[in-house]
This record gives C-alpha cells, structure tokens and sequence, in this order.
C-alpha cells in the first residue's frame, strides 16, 4: 500500500528522533536504515522542505528533526513525501456520480481516512516508547576486515 519511498522516509526520521537531538550524516542514516544513500538524500530533500528535518553543511553539521519527536506525526511524514490523495469526485469522471461515489470509490475513500486518522494520532515518541518486543530499526552489524 506504501511505497517505498515512504518506507524510508519513515526509517530515516524513526532514526533520527531515536538519536535526538543529535545530528546525523546522511552516511550514518543510510547505515543504520538500511538504505541507498543516493535515494536517502532525495528523501530527505523533501523532509526538509516539509519542515520536519533541518540540514546543516560544515562540521557539526548533519540532520536533525526540526522539532521534538513527540510534535511529528505519521502523517506529517507520509504527506512530506507521498501525500495521501483522498478521494472526492468520481475518479472515472462518470457524470453522474460528481461528488457521490459509487459503492467501490466511497470504500476506499473510507479506509483512506483511517489510515489518515490513524496516522495523524501517532507521533515519532510513541513508536520509540510504545511496547514492543523490537525496536522500530534493524540493527546493523559491522563487518571487520580481518
């Protein structure tokens, strides 16, 4: 249901609100996340245009959220880089269905505006706290040249 791009943009802010307030290379998120550093910087281009990571060159610079865990939602991220488009008029363009979705449109226009709901009441804090057997990243193992 979600890309993948939605994958990691996920992964690389989950990481960054574990590693608060520290600021991290995109090398160090592309390790710890699992993903290509070159897709990562796209992806984080646009969580910084969303306002939800800051980027600073120069030593001592990194990525950062923007604010604390606890104030960016799911949604916030999602939206930042693959909005969730909800259903409003009929998709077929039927002229008589306008604003009155058939039977099939109205149902995933329904479970869209869970999944929103859903989304929009869970903050970064709550996936890093809530009980869990696991933690919300992989954890890396680095290889030893021997």
């Amino acid at each position: 249901m979600f890309s993948q791009t939605v994958e990691y943009a996920l992964r690389a802010v989950v990481h960054l609100a574990d590693r608060a307030p520290a600021a991290r290379t995109t090398d160090q998120i592309a390790a710890a996340t699992l993903v290509p550093k070159a897709y990562l910087s796209k992806v984080l281009q646009g969580l910084v245009r969303a306002k939800l990571v800051r980027s600073q060159r120069g030593l001592g610079g990194g990525i950062t959220l923007a604010r604390e865990p606890a104030a960016i939602t799911i949604l916030e991220i999602v939206n930042a880089v693959e909005p969730i488009v909800r259903i409003r008029r009929c998709p077929l363009g039927r002229p008589g269905h306008g604003t009155q979705l058939c039977p099939l449109h109205r149902r995933l226009d329904s479970a869209l505006a869970m999944v929103e709901e859903a989304f929009g009441g869970t903050t970064l804090a709550e996936l890093l706290t809530g009980p869990a057997k696991s933690s919300p990243l992989c954890e890396v193992r680095v290889r030893r040249r021997t």
